[in-house]
């Protein structure tokens, strides 16, 4: 029998308990579940960074365009002072600065459409400018006609005659006047507060800057027009101080409607054509109004 009987040896090591996988299990589970959450928290975190250089990119981004607005102002002050107290010629000043701020603007990643010279708005903002130059001829036209007005067009430093005159209004105003203060305030200063500001912050900040601008013309207003200098001779040592204050007021009004002109046209064109009016045809009527005068 013995030899016939084989015998089972059974290895501790190769019986498998019933509950083993039971107990490997949660194991398992608790393992992948731990992954995840690593996994999780990684993501978690490197999003937040990722939002965190973001945002920190983006408030960069903010001071810089800061920064060049303010070298704008800066550089426009600037020029204010190089040209009426150092007497520099704006018949080169004036395109030279042009350039300059359009240079500096373009480099500053401003497109021509925020700069008010994008190439689909320049017929749009001619119509708008010739409707305008219509307007005001038509108004001071009455106004050189009333003998209780006219006085306001005799202004001496426009005492010229006729070829003076239209030199004046076609040549010397447009290069050493309306091109720099068109670029400066409706377009280069225009274009960089609309990147950080409200459409009516833009409008008020670049009108009340465009008055300000006025300071030192003003000065020598008093003694140049007869009308002005009649209004204000009883003010005594404020008679300046009332000029260049109503002075500053009555440009920075100026610049909210030559403002609106360019936010309504999108082009830079239209308050070229109202400051064309405003100026040149005033030395133009200004000779007619001299000749009526006698």
């Amino acid at each position: 029998m013995e030899g016939m009987t084989t015998s089972v040896l059974t290895s501790p090591a190769a019986v498998v308990s019933p509950t083993d996988g039971a107990a490997a299990s949660p194991r398992r589970g608790a393992r992948r579940r731990a992954e995840t959450h690593a996994r999780t928290h990684t993501q978690i975190h490197a999003h937040e960074a990722t939002r965190r250089r973001r945002l920190a990119l983006i408030a960069r981004g903010r001071r810089a365009r800061l920064a060049a607005t303010v070298v704008v102002v800066f550089a426009l002050a600037g020029v204010n002072v190089a040209n009426h107290l150092f007497g520099w010629d704006t018949m080169w000043l004036g395109p030279v600065g042009a350039v300059a701020l359009l240079a500096f603007a373009r480099w500053q990643g401003l497109s021509w459409h925020q700069l008010g010279l994008a190439r689909h708005t320049h017929a749009r903002g001619i119509r708008w400018g010739l409707g305008v130059i219509g307007v005001v001829g038509l108004v001071y036209l009455v106004g050189i006609l009333l003998p209780s007005t006219r006085t306001a067009f005799l202004d001496a430093r426009y005492h010229l005659p006729p070829a003076g005159a239209l030199l004046t209004a076609f040549v010397l105003i447009p290069v050493g006047t309306i091109l720099l203060e068109e670029v400066a305030f409706r377009s280069v200063l225009w274009g960089f507060l609309s990147r950080h500001a409200r459409m009516w912050q833009v409008l008020a900040g670049s009108s009340v800057l465009f008055g300000l601008w006025h300071v030192f013309p003003a000065m020598a207003s008093a003694t140049g027009n007869e009308a002005i200098g009649s209004a204000v001779a009883g003010l005594g040592p404020f008679a300046k101080v009332a000029v260049v204050g109503g002075t500053v007021l009555f440009t920075a009004l100026g610049g909210v409607l030559a403002g609106e002109l360019r936010r309504r046209s999108g082009s830079l064109f239209a308050s070229v054509g109202m400051h064309w009016a405003t100026n040149s045809l005033g030395v133009l009527f200004g000779v007619l109004a001299w000749r009526l005068a006698g």
